[in-house]
């Protein structure tokens, strides 16, 4: 055969594939993600990935178990990147936030700067101290959750759950505090 037939059978081959497979690995990635455009996306790029690499799916006896594989991998990768993504949305809109408030000549920013240091010195006084700890290394010290969780001798989930559960106390104390404030400035 030549090379211009080979890429012929080769196309026919993977639109068999895409035909019995793109359904699957589209409901497959939405059963993981719950979002319909994402897992459009991860059936895309699992088939992008099918496409460039023939070398690999014209060799697998059972094509089913690897392209499962396949997708379960991709839509791993693309729930750690969104984690790691909106970790660093997460950190620029606190960042940004604290450093608005304490650069304005604005008096009321003033204020809500100093309520702001104050919620936050509030909420870590009453924390634990391996938690306080953690949530300063990350916030105030800048470090990485892997670097915490080196230098502590505790898991990456660890840090972030304890991370987690400090920005929980910071808005429950924030509410109370700003409810209180509501309330006792209308009376």
């Amino acid at each position: 055969m030549t090379t211009s037939q080979d890429n012929i059978l080769l196309a026919k081959q993977f639109g068999m594939i895409f035909t019995e497979y793109y359904s699957v690995v589209k409901y497959f990635a939405f059963m993981l993600l719950k979002s319909e455009e994402d897992a459009e996306d991860i059936a895309q790029d699992v088939f992008t990935k099918l496409w460039t690499q023939p070398e690999i799916w014209t060799k697998v006896p059972n094509l089913k178990p690897y392209v499962y594989t396949l997708t379960k991998s991709t839509t791993l990768n693309f729930i750690k990147h969104k984690k790691i993504e909106l970790a660093y949305q997460e950190k620029v809109i606190e960042k940004s936030l604290i450093e608005e408030l304490s650069q304005t000549e604005d008096p009321l920013n003033a204020i809500y700067y100093k309520e702001v240091k104050l919620i936050i010195q509030l909420t870590l006084d009453r924390l634990p101290e391996q938690r306080r700890k953690i949530f300063e290394m990350s916030r105030f010290e800048n470090m990485s959750n892997n670097e915490i969780a080196e230098k502590l001798n505790i898991s990456v989930r660890t840090v972030e759950h304890h991370i987690y559960l400090t920005l929980l106390e910071m808005k429950k104390i924030s509410f109370l505090f700003f409810s209180h404030f509501s309330l006792s400035s209308l009376s």
